[in-house]
């Protein structure tokens, strides 16, 4: 694949920039809060979101709020010119809704048409091409979020108003947000992509601590706050999307824009040990956390020890089995039939259980089916909220990679995210490319509540690629069968499928190695390359390849026992790979 060479360079990190330190040689404590709280990977969003809860918004106001301003501060992983999606506890009623807010192909995407510009399954076009953009749905999704969640007390501009007074009058940037953005920056410094330059500052990465405005942001922005969907979807910034995409020998019209929705979907779950865990439906990849959790239940994890190698494989290779039904099963529920509920089922679960060995790793040729290449990422912003009323929000917003396809429309202070090239370009995968679908989207949301009463556990979530079911259930594990509060959840160190060694995953990549996460000791190491699970060691700033995760609890369930939740109070996590912490009060 001549492509993946030729973008590689750009795409990834910088060598020296990942060997930079990057210990985890302080502590946090777990925040213990009485009327809401918010947990984000930057201080100034999590501060944006609590001042909403303070003037009256509820949980899924604050999220809105948060995603704006990581807008702002974090442009390199998130954007309104991405995807989000939404999950939502409704304490009154104990129910748990979602929302699909993943943008979809060009009406005129036809494989046939693709085949006929010279791509096709063994030569894909490139991550930063314009038909790798398919429609932002992440401005629908902030509107539906506010307009079916939300308390109905705040405007959507009063709520998007943080955002806006950041991106004018300037924010300081935070240390990792910076190297990161330092990392990404290439992408807008090509000569082809003229308005690039609108994320930068005088013509290179901010540093940390400089002061960065994005006033076309802002712009944007009031157009969305006073305007709605239509000031999105619809006029200048409508077509500006649209002629920056053609120009890139994308497919994106101002038709394609203008009919976009999201939409309001079902969660899925399954139940592990007392503890319901849900999941939003494909084209979401959440189903691979609950097929994995299915085939964990049986074993006695605890007894086996923390991150210890006999634990570790059977995680690994649960993770491997629910990779192979995903990558083969994930796609657009509205274009093809997939068997969740089969997927979903214990009988199911207990036949693959049983593949498991434990002397040896099941052989990559029984797992590698799908032939579905997917980008290596480690972006992506994941947050969640809870309010006073005892509701919670989890929340994730993505250009998929670092700034997406880097190309930004004009006057309007975003990047267009890549989340197209996530198709498949094999006629006879479920997940090829057709007009108006959703891709395979890897970015997911999560919530536990008790099996019994429904009532609200946690809302949390692990975002990066593949990473992010894996980090699920490794922090729900944590504190479910190791009793750990959410921030010690969050600072243990992970594994992750493959090796990220390219821009792009093959399956291959995915089923012939495992990333650790420095912190594991060398014994466990050795004992699982003995396995034959081809581990590497992963340290320094390359760690965000393990995610960066957010938790809020209600109560101390983990600690006390799912037959006593009686607390009202949250207990919430900010994880160290990132800038961000909890805000609360």
């Amino acid at each position: 694949m001549p492509y993946i060479r030729d973008c590689t360079r750009i795409l990834q990190t910088d060598a020296g920039e990942m060997n930079d330190s990057f210990v985890f040689n302080s502590r946090r404590s777990v925040v213990v809060c009485k009327r809401g709280c918010v947990a984000s990977s930057n201080p100034l969003a999590s501060q944006a979101g609590l001042d909403i809860l303070k003037a009256g918004g509820n949980a899924a106001d604050a999220a809105v709020a948060v995603a704006a301003v990581l807008n702002v501060t974090e442009p390199m992983s998130t954007g309104i010119g991405g995807d989000a999606f939404c999950m939502f506890y409704d304490s009154s009623t104990k129910t748990i809704k979602g929302l699909n807010g993943s943008g979809r192909s060009s009406s005129r995407a036809t494989l046939e048409a693709l085949n006929a510009a010279g791509y096709n399954k063994d030569h894909h076009y490139s991550p930063l091409d314009g038909l790798s953009v398919t429609v932002p749905g992440a401005a629908s999704a902030w509107v539906d979020t506010v307009s079916e969640f939300g308390s109905q007390k705040l405007s959507l501009l009063y709520i998007l108003s943080p955002a806006i007074e950041m991106a004018e009058s300037g924010f300081p940037v935070q240390e990792l947000a910076s190297k990161f953005w330092a990392s990404g920056a290439r992408v807008l410094k090509r000569k082809e992509n003229v308005h690039g330059s609108d994320m930068l500052l005088n013509g290179e990465a901010p540093k940390h601590g400089a002061l960065m405005t994005n006033q076309y942001l802002a712009n944007t922005f009031k157009e969305l706050g006073r305007h709605g969907k239509k000031g999105f979807y619809e006029g200048r910034i409508a077509k500006a999307v649209a002629d920056v995409v053609g120009e890139h020998g994308g497919m994106i019209t101002v038709d394609d824009m203008a009919v976009h929705e999201s939409t309001m979907v079902e969660p899925v779950s399954t139940v592990y040990k007392g503890c319901r865990v849900w999941q939003l439906p494909p084209n979401g990849q959440g189903i691979a956390a609950l097929i994995a959790l299915n085939i964990l239940e049986d074993f006695d994890l605890k007894s086996m020890g923390h991150n210890s190698a006999e634990y570790l494989h059977h995680l690994i290779e649960s993770f491997r089995l629910a990779f192979a039904d995903t990558l083969q099963y994930c796609t657009d529920p509205s274009q093809v039939d997939i068997p969740l509920e089969n997927l979903l089922c214990k009988e199911y679960a207990a036949k693959r259980r049983n593949l498991i060995q434990i002397d040896k790793v099941i052989p990559p040729s029984f797992l590698e089916k799908s032939g579905l290449d997917q980008p290596v990422g480690s972006d992506t912003v994941y947050f969640t909220t809870a309010d006073s009323q005892g509701n919670a929000c989890s929340f994730i917003n993505s250009n998929y990679i670092g700034f997406g396809t880097g190309l930004v429309p004009e006057g309007c202070g975003f990047t267009l995210q890549n989340r197209g090239f996530g198709f498949s370009l094999d006629p006879n995968h479920r997940n090829v490319i057709a007009p108006s679908k959703r891709p395979y989207h890897t970015i997911i949301p999560s919530m536990v509540t008790s099996a019994e009463t429904n009532d609200l556990l946690m809302s949390f979530g692990v975002m990066g690629g593949f990473m992010q079911p894996q980090g699920h259930v490794q922090v729900l594990l944590n504190m479910l069968e190791f009793g750990c509060n959410p921030q010690t959840a969050l600072d243990l160190p992970r594994f992750c499928l493959g090796h990220g060694t390219a821009s792009v995953y093959k399956t291959s990549d995915l089923f012939n190695g495992v990333q650790l996460e420095e912190g594991i000791t060398q014994d466990v190491f050795s004992k699982l390359s003995s396995l034959g699970h081809n581990p590497i060691t992963v340290a320094g700033l390359s760690r965000a390849v393990f995610g960066r995760g957010q938790i809020i609890s209600r109560g101390p369930w983990w600690q006390d026992g799912l037959e006593k939740l009686t607390s009202s109070l949250y207990w919430a996590g900010s994880d160290p790979r990132a800038d961000g912490l909890v805000a609360a009060y």
